[in-house]
């Protein structure tokens, strides 16, 4: 991996098709079908750029080729995002399986934080998936996928999901399903 650490984003991407746009940054698709991502704050920067050099060759991470003082370009993943993909084609066991798969790996990691969004996860022509904006793995501390949860519950999937999760892996059933069902009462009652 080359790295400008000092160097400012040396691409012109005004060419360049914007894939998406965030609270942290831009991500534009480069003509060598690489992607590079531009980042607004420094601190948000550092710590994903800190979480991809550690789980370097990790199958759900992208791969990472250069990185300068503001920006990293990396591996482009192609599919859709996990909301709208279950929101078309639902949910199925080769997709739980896949989903229950990389949260396991979070914790081979040792990730504090055991979760992550459905907009930061994309699922691809084979449902296999990638996260695309890792943060706060080392540095935020939860021990079940609430923000998944809220996506599934969101979408009418997460029953499914926990039946999955029960027939595939009952022990992390048994102790995520509480904590699921606790934060997502807790949820509704805020709102009513």
């Amino acid at each position: 991996m080359k790295k400008n650490k000092n160097k400012k984003n040396p691409y012109d991407v005004s060419d360049c098709r914007l894939l998406g746009k965030g609270n942290n940054g831009e991500v534009y698709e480069l003509p060598n079908g690489k992607v590079i991502k531009i980042c607004f704050k420094t601190k948000d920067f550092k710590g994903e750029y800190k979480i991809l050099q550690r789980v370097k060759g990790n199958k759900y991470f992208p791969r990472i080729y250069e990185v300068g003082s503001n920006y990293m370009v990396r591996e482009c993943v192609h599919g859709e995002g996990l909301y709208d993909y279950i929101n078309k084609n639902g949910i199925n066991k080769l997709l739980g399986h896949n989903l229950i798969e990389m949260l396991k790996e979070f914790k081979k990691l040792k990730f504090k934080k055991i979760d992550l969004r459905c907009r930061d996860i994309l699922v691809q022509y084979d449902e296999s998936i990638k996260v695309i904006d890792p943060k706060g793995f080392y540095s935020k501390s939860r021990s079940f996928p609430q923000h998944l949860s809220k996506g599934l519950y969101s979408l009418g999937k997460l029953d499914s999901f926990l039946e999955i999760l029960n027939e595939e892996e009952p022990k992390l059933y048994k102790q995520w399903a509480p904590q699921i069902d606790n934060y997502i009462k807790d949820r509704n009652k805020t709102k009513a």
